[in-house]
Formats: structure tokens, C-alpha cells, sequence
């Protein structure tokens, strides 16, 4: 959901916002009091340097272009950042990283001041709790964007299921603010109590702002490493068209009151606004190994392609709803998928797509009645939106709502090992690829599944998923089903097995959450074998919906009050 210049730093340091003096030879500022540091490592670059060491300090940045640091067409270089802190002045994108190849990025910790998120206390509630008083804390900023989470005023973990359905900010007072909310309360979820904190996003970006901390954008091979970043406006890592990127120790977390250069009455109860990983359109799929977040606005992990619209096809053409040209090329292999989740036999790309014309009154009135994301359903539904024709190796047989993919740019290939995602508000790893793993991971407090593995006609994110291993994750305190795989269509209906091929679910660990702790729908040939699961919940602990040839074995189900033996 959803949706880059600086020359070297040696007098002053930054910190709580404001300079001050440092030892002979640390890094320089600029006259204007903000470090130089684009310029240092391009200065660098330009004299043939491949491995680029940058003095370590607190390097206080302005955006130009709207983006705070640009690395663009690098090709065997290494930028060591150990010590190196990125405070980015407004909140726009921290780091973009474009057609680069084999490029380290190692060391590097990324924060905003202003934050990208501001937090308050609750100081009191209408009837009902339809509307909601807040004050926010000193050391916050209070440009106010819609966002809110609801976090307990003595845990600090977050109380309410998020709810979409608030209405604009209204400033009371001094630092003082009402929201109220459109829909009706419900008592098992409102669960808001004065002295409650209420964190939302916040916006100062004079410049312009661009979404998202740091953007990788068609880069091969490229490596961050140790990179640690405390507040992102949007996603914190995204990268988009992008081959065998590597995640190695990276973080997204609350920063430590104590380390937080900015003195604040209270302190952070959110790190990035949503999600912390998400990869779009990879050729392979990232590699995140030994990586962690927490406490972020959405997803831990987000691996998917996209999905086209079909309005009609006929033989071996397909009409395809979209804004832009489609990113399809000749000889590209093919998810088909109609509007009811059935998976068709694979096709590939004959002849790249062409413009043909716009919708007709008909196929707008139909996608103006789905149940689908706003801002896709407005277009679809639009007046005349545009269409392009594309030609298969095949006749196919793809009704109005149907969707295609482009298979090698789904992030197969992806690896997620070692991790530990959550607490969050809603799913730990969300995947969307084939011929992956995701192993060793440990996932906490997630209010959406743990794991997700499903295509997403909602968002139009593909695709269904082949030949994946899910084992030996450890889930605790998941809100949701905790492995959930499944998939459906346009209809909002389960799709028959064979959405799913070859899934393998083993030597998983889930305490406590609800039952079925794993879930697995519309899946042909899999295993679901020694896993553990501790859960006073009631119901089945393991189901299927639609699949076949699904091996369940060897599963150990037991009330999470049962202490596992002794060790002899």
C-alpha cells in the first residue's frame, strides 16, 4: 500500500539538534552548519576510490532533490559507514540507491529530527470514546498526519487494532488536539483509556517530501550491512526492480531514550510509519539474514510483484487495465489467475504489450462493485481508463477481474533466515514469491499472522507461490493464525487447490494465539510435519481448505500451560 548531495565533515558534531565543538581532525561542517557528507564520498568516488571509509560523527543533512544521500551508478564499491549517524532534517528519503551494482553499504544508522511520527497522551475521551483528547509529549513535533496507533500508558505496547476510520486533526489548545472517529465503537476493540499514548505520523518536509527511508531502485547484487535505522516515514529498506539484494544485520527499532540525541519527555513508542522490508518486482528476491524489527507501522516483510487487470481476452490477447505501460517483455512466463482464484496453466509473453484505446461503460461499472483497495478500485472503475493488449504463446481464457503476473518479478529466490519480526501491528513476514525459505526466524507479538503467504487481488500484489519452506521459526504472542497460507480471488473466496504447489510448513515452534495456528488453503502437494504448538485455544490447531496432497505428521499440539519435560 502504498508508494536523493553532500563534501566532508571535520570541526563540529551534532547532537539534541544543535552543534557543538569537537577535537582537532573530526569531520567538518559547511558554513550553514550541515555536513558535507554527499560531497566527501563523491569526492571520494571521483578519485578512484572503491572502498570509501567515512569518518565516523553525527552528520546533520539537508535534502536536495528531496532525498538526504544518493549513491546512482556505482559498480564494485564499498561505502564503510561504522559510526557514521544520518539525521535527516526534514522528512523526506533518507538514502536513494539507483542502478548500482555490487555495492556494500555497511555501518551506517539513519534517524530524523523532526521525527516522521509524533506521540501523546490521551487526556480524555467522549461518549463512547467518539472522540479522543491528546496532548503531545515535549520533543515532538506536531505537523499531524493520519496514522494513529493506540499504545498502553504504562507497557508501551500497543492496545487497539488499528482503524482507518478517523477524521482530521482539530488543535485545541497548546499542544492539545481532538480527533474524532467516523465508524460505530466497539467495545471489544476501542479499548482507549485516558492516559493511553496516541502516536501518529507528523510531517515537515518544506522541499517536498518522497516516501520511504532508503530506496534501492535496479540494483544487482547490492549489500547493506549493519545498517540501523531509528524513524522512517514510510517504508524503512524498499527496494523496487532490484536482482539478489542482501539484508545482512540490518535493524528498524525504537530508539533508546538514553542514546536519543533529542531530550524527550517520553519516550519512542513507534520506530518506522509502515513497513520495515519491502521488495517490489525483484528478478531474485532479497536475502535477509540475521535482520530485525520492531515496533513498526506495518509489516515486518513484504516480498511481492504486481498484478495487471484484465478487462477481456480473446485467443491469444489479453486487454489489460493499466496506467502506464505494462512491464512485460517478450519471453516473460506468466501467472494467469481468474477472478474466482483459479489458477490457469503458465503462458508466456509473445509480443510486448501495445496501447489499445480505454475501458468501456461496462467493465467500469464492474470494478466500481469490487471489493478491493480504494485508490485501485478508483481507477479500474474511472471513465475510460486506459488499455493495453498483450499477445501470449496461447489462448487463454481470462474474464473481466482476472489478473497476470510476470513470474521472474516476484522475488523467488528470496531468503529470510535468522530475523525476528515484531512486536507490530500487523503481519511479520508477508511473501508473495517462489523457491524460497524462510528459517530460523523468530516472530513476536504480531497482530496480523506471523507468516503470510499469499497473492493479494486487493493491492494487485503478486503472486501465488511454489516450492517454499517454512521451518524451524519460533512464534510467541501472535494475535492472528499464526502460519497462514492461502489465496483467493476477486470473489473473496478461497481458490482451489493448485494456487499453492510444493509447500513444506516443518519443526515450527507457535506459543500461545488462536486456533487454527496454521492454516493452509488452496495448496496442491505439501508437508506440514513436527511442528509444535502451546495454546490454550479451542478448535482445530492444524487446518487445510482446498488442497490436496497435503502430508500432516509427527505435530505436537498441547495447552500452552504444559511445561514441555525436563532435559535428562
Amino acid at each position: 500500500m502504498i508508494r536523493f548531495p553532500f563534501c566532508f565533515a571535520l570541526l563540529l558534531l551534532f547532537a539534541s539538534g544543535c552543534p557543538r565543538a569537537m577535537a582537532a581532525g573530526s569531520p567538518v561542517v559547511s558554513a550553514d552548519g550541515i555536513a558535507d557528507l554527499q560531497g566527501f564520498i563523491n569526492g571520494q568516488l571521483s578519485a578512484g576510490v572503491k572502498r570509501v571509509v567515512v569518518p565516523p560523527g553525527r552528520y546533520r543533512v539537508a535534502p536536495k532533490g528531496r532525498c538526504h544521500l544518493r549513491f546512482d551508478k556505482l559498480e564494485n564499491v564499498g561505502i564503510v559507514m561504522n559510526g557514521v549517524e544520518l539525521v535527516c532534517t526534514e522528512t523526506t528519503q533518507a538514502v536513494s540507491i539507483s542502478d548500482c551494482r555490487n555495492l556494500r553499504i555497511s555501518g551506517l544508522t539513519i534517524d530524523y529530527d523532526p521525527l516522521p511520527f509524533t506521540q501523546g497522551r490521551i487526556t480524555a475521551l467522549g461518549p463512547e470514546n467518539e472522540w479522543i483528547e491528546f496532548e503531545i509529549a515535549e520533543g515532538y513535533p506536531e505537523n499531524l498526519v493520519m496514522r494513529i496507533e493506540i499504545f498502553d500508558g504504562k507497557s508501551g505496547e500497543l492496545k487497539c487494532p488499528t482503524r482507518f476510520d478517523w477524521r482530521r486533526f482539530e488543535k485545541i489548545g497548546a499542544r492539545k488536539y481532538r480527533v474524532k472517529r467516523g465508524g460505530r465503537f466497539n467495545p471489544s476493540a476501542d479499548l482507549e483509556e485516558i492516559g493511553d499514548i496516541l502516536v501518529t505520523n507528523s510531517s515537515h518536509a518544506p522541499g517536498g517530501s518522497s516516501p520511504h527511508a532508503i530506496v534501492s531502485s535496479r540494483c544487482t547484487d547490492l549489500v547493506l550491512e549493519d545498517v540501523t535505522i531509528y524513524a522512517s516515514n514510510c517504508f524503512s529498506f524498499f527496494e523496487h526492480n532490484c536482482d539478489n539484494s542482501t539484508y545482512l544485520r540490518c535493524k528498524l527499532d525504537r530508539r533508546d531514550p538514553q542514546d536519543d540525541p533529542v531530550k524527550r519527555s517520553m519516550k519512542r513508542i513507534r520506530s518506522g510509519d509502515v513497513d520495515a522490508f519491502h521488495s517490489k518486482y525483484a528478478k531474485r528476491g532479497p536475502k535477509l539474514l540475521s535482520c530485525k524489527a520492531a515496533y513498526m507501522g506495518d509489516d515486518g516483510v513484504n516480498i511481492c510483484g504486481l498484478y495487471y487487470m484484465a478487462a477481456s481476452s480473446e485467443g491469444n490477447t489479453v486487454r489489460l487495465i493499466t496506467k502506464n505501460k505494462p512491464d512485460l517483455d517478450a519471453g516473460d512466463p506468466l501467472e494467469l489467475t481468474t477472478y474466482t482464484g483459479e489458477r490457469l496453466s503458465g503462458a508466456t509473453v509473445a509480443e510486448a504489450p501495445q496501447k489499445a484505446g480505454t475501458t468501456t461503460p461496462e467493465e467500469s461499472a464492474f470494478f466500481g462493485k469490487q471489493h478491493m483497495n480504494a485508490s485501485n478500485r478508483a481507477f479500474l472503475s474511472s471513465e475510460g481508463a486506459p488499455v493495453w493488449s498483450v499477445v501470449l504463446d496461447r489462448p487463454v481464457n481470462l474474464p473481466i477481474g482476472s489478473v497476470l503476473c510476470a513470474t521472474n518479478r516476484i522475488g523467488s529466490g528470496f531468503v529470510v533466515k535468522d530475523c525476528t519480526f515484531g512486536p507490530n501491528r500487523s503481519r511479520g513476514i508477508l511473501i508473495k514469491g517462489s523457491q524460497g525459505e524462510l528459517t530460523g526466524n523468530t516472530l513476536i507479538g504480531n497482530w496480523g499472522p506471523a507468516v503470510l503467504i499469499t497473492p493479494e487481488w486487493w493491492w494487485l500484489e503478486a503472486g501465488c507461490s511454489d516450492d517454499v519452506v517454512v521451518s524451524g521459526n519460533k512464534i510467541a504472542g501472535c494475535r492472528d493464525t499464526a502460519i497462514h497460507i492461502t489465496a483467493g480471488g476477486g470473489n473473496g473466496k478461497p481458490s482451489p487447490a493448485g494456487a499453492h504447489n510444493r509447500i513444506a510448513v516443518l519443526d515450527n515452534t507457535i506459543q500461545g494465539g488462536r486456533f487454527p495456528a496454521i492454516l493452509v488453503t488452496s495448496t496442491d502437494t505439501g508437508t506440514i510435519a513436527r511442528n509444535v504448538i502451546r495454546s490454550d485455544a479451542t478448535g482445530d490447531a492444524i487446518s487445510l481448505v482446498n488442497t490436496k496432497g497435503i502430508d500432516v505428521r509427527d505435530n505436537t499440539i498441547s495447552p500452552a500451560t504444559q511445561q514441555p519435560p525436563a532435559a535428562p
